[in-house]
C-alpha cells in the first residue's frame, strides 16, 4: 500500500457504483473492485448491492477467508473518510450490541414448567417400567 492515496468521501465514493467503477468502503479503505466483479465468488450482485457505499457490515456478516482479504490489499485504492452526520462503519467489530437481559420473573415461570414435565415423565416412565 503506498503512503499518498486518496482520501474518498462518501460523496466521492459514491460516484463509483458501476460494474466498470466499483468502489467499496471496508474498515475505513477503499477497493476498486472492477476488475475482480466476475471473479467475485458470490456473484457480481452482491458487489452491486453494496458498491459505491460502506460496505464493512455486508463483508463481516459473510465471513470472507484469509484469500479474500489477501486479494482485498491487491485492490487497494484509497482511505475512506465518513463525512460529518455519518457514522462511519468501521468500528463494527469492535462495538458489539448489548445482548438483553432476561426478565428473571419469567425465566422462572418457565423452569417451573420444565420441571414440572420432567417429573410427569419421571412418574409414567417409572410406572411403565415396573
Amino acid at each position: 500500500m503506498a503512503a499518498n492515496k486518496k482520501i474518498f468521501t462518501a460523496t466521492e465514493l459514491a460516484k463509483h457504483t458501476h460494474k466498470d467503477s466499483l468502489y467499496v468502503a471496508i474498515h475505513g479503505k477503499v477497493y476498486d473492485c472492477s476488475g475482480f466483479i466476475d471473479e467475485h465468488p458470490g456473484g457480481e450482485e452482491v458487489l452491486l448491492d453494496e458498491a459505491g457505499k460502506d460496505a464493512t457490515e455486508s463483508f463481516e456478516d459473510v465471513g470472507h477467508s484469509d484469500e479474500a482479504r489477501d486479494i482485498m490489499s491487491k485492490l487497494y485504492v484509497g482511505e475512506y473518510q465518513a463525512g460529518s452526520g455519518e457514522k462511519a462503519k468501521s468500528t463494527y467489530a469492535s462495538t458489539p450490541k448489548p445482548i438483553p437481559a432476561a426478565d428473571p420473573v419469567e425465566s422462572g415461570s418457565k423452569l417451573q414448567y420444565v420441571v414440572a414435565l420432567a417429573i410427569i415423565a419421571g412418574a409414567v416412565l417409572w410406572k411403565v417400567i415396573r
